[in-house]
């Protein structure tokens, strides 16, 4: 719905010190995720110290039927991963997690993110004999924590070496014969928690796929640490700690779920907090207020009870479409919006209303959700944005466009109403997006607004001679 806004993946790890059925453990777990990736899913399941894996394109429910889940059993360490793609192809060869062989035994790894030297690795890598068999990022990590382990007496302090070598953006799980171990990066651009059971612990994206799994909510993974899980128990390296932390502040605004609690604050709240802001700056005459199925429900209940204008449900999402910015084409992702989105006519016809969104990116399917409220007889359509406005790229695993792309880059706010079919717009304050995650323990990133980022964005790498089509 977002016109190419996604953002990467779901990370999900789980240690027993006992034998348990691990692939459904991750099943669930990846079924509460899945809204951070469609396009693909995985599972590596560790039994003794022999690593099974089974993953494909498509989702969750799709992909893992009975006899797969049956095929990878039990064990005490698992991995899950769901997966969007952005600059990589899809294709199963770049499907999580990624299962790799070593001298010193066997490794699975999935993350999160966007590694900004991640091109110029892997040529370095190349250039000294590595062989690839994906396009993605994580082969590289998988490549430069092999090599680390082969010097380094212990699969922590391999990935501690490996990932003084990284920049950007990355939650990662891994698992060896023995260990269970989950890092994030110093800016902590992306979330990762930790849970505990009965008989160990479990690590996610995001804390709603603790709840699936019955999991208690121990804490956030902290920026910069790195937590390892074997059978002597729990133990954490904290010397990547301490850098300017900046967490992507679109996990509140949208990516994740709304029952999710993110480095201390809930998501609902800092929704609703983000809608009471735009009541306060940019107020509008009107009978109702409708949020935009998912993510502008909870921004329209706080633009609602701010400003004293009744709330609506107006648009009933189809639950069984996909997220329409998946299609690849601009008609394709016009064609989904009135199959996944319908309006109740009763709730617009010669009303005024206040419609409610998380974010506009190139401004199509906003037009297209306008016409929709239109042709059901509203009078007055005054769109209120629960973010600032788009105006840079992001290059940490949000696929925010180049500006060329951007809306905004190229109208002004009252040029854009016009365009969308509006007749107010109002965007959230970046003095206020800020201050919607009340209670956070972190600091975030806004560099999509600002063009200011917690890490140096990546440098241009030459186009790998591999995609592209050979010539005379």
């Amino acid at each position: 719905m977002r016109d190419g806004l996604n953002e990467e993946c779901g990370v999900f790890g789980v240690y027993s010190n006992e034998q348990i059925d691990a692939a459904m453990q991750c099943y669930s777990g990846l079924f509460a995720l899945q809204h951070r990736g469609q396009e693909s899913c995985g599972i590596a399941v560790n039994d003794a110290g022999i690593i099974t894996n089974y993953s494909d394109t498509g989702l969750v429910g799709d992909v893992f039927k009975r006899d797969e889940l049956r095929k990878l059993g039990k064990g005490n360490i698992a991995l899950g991963h769901c997966r969007y793609s952005s600059a990589e192809n899809l294709s199963r060869a770049n499907c999580q997690p990624l299962v790799i062989r070593h001298i010193k035994g066997p490794m699975a790894l999935a993350h999160n993110g966007a590694i900004t030297n991640g091109k110029e690795l892997r040529e370095d890598l190349e250039n000294g004999g590595a062989i690839f068999q994906t396009t993605g990022e994580l082969e590289v990590l998988a490549h430069l924590i092999t090599k680390e382990r082969i010097l380094s007496g212990s699969i922590e302090v391999a990935v501690e070496k490996a990932l003084e070598k990284v920049t950007g953006a990355y939650c990662l799980v891994l698992m060896s014969a023995k260990k269970l171990v989950a890092a994030r990066d110093p800016h902590g651009f992306r979330p990762l928690c930790m849970g505990k059971t009965d008989n160990g612990y479990v690590f996610a994206s995001e804390s709603c796929a603790l709840d699936a799994v019955g999991a208690e909510f121990v804490r956030d993974v902290l920026p910069g640490e790195i937590i390892i899980v074997d059978e002597n128990g729990l133990r954490s390296v904290k010397k990547g700690c301490g850098k300017e932390t900046g967490l992507c502040v679109f996990e509140y605004v949208y990516f994740a779920r709304p029952d999710s609690v993110i480095d201390g604050s809930w998501v609902n709240e800092a929704r609703q907090r983000s809608g009471a802001f735009l009541a306060d700056t940019h107020p509008a005459p009107a009978d109702v207020v409708v949020g935009v199925p998912d993510s502008g429900l909870d921004s329209a209940i706080g633009y609602s009870k701010q400003s004293g204008i009744p709330y609506g449900i107006g648009l009933i999402k189809n639950k069984y479409v996909g997220r329409t910015f998946t299609q690849p084409t601009k008609e394709e992702r016009e064609a989904m919006v009135r199959i996944k989105l319908n309006p109740i006519a009763s709730v617009f016809k010669d009303k005024s209303v206040v419609l409610v969104d998380d974010s506009i990116v190139r401004g199509t399917t906003s037009k297209k959700i306008v016409k929709l409220i239109r042709d059901a007889g509203a009078k007055e359509v005054h769109m209120r944005i629960a973010s600032p406005l788009f105006l840079h790229p992001c290059y940490f695993g949000t696929d925010v466009p180049d500006r060329s792309q951007l809306i905004a880059c190229r109208l002004t706010v009252e040029e854009m109403a016009e365009d969308i079919g509006v007749d107010s717009l109002g965007f959230l304050n970046v003095e206020d997006v800020l201050k919607i995650a009340d209670g956070a323990n972190i600091n975030f990133c806004i560099g999509c607004f600002t063009g200011e980022y917690p890490s140096a964005p990546p440098k241009a790498v030459k186009q790998s001679k591999y995609d592209k089509k050979i010539t005379k």
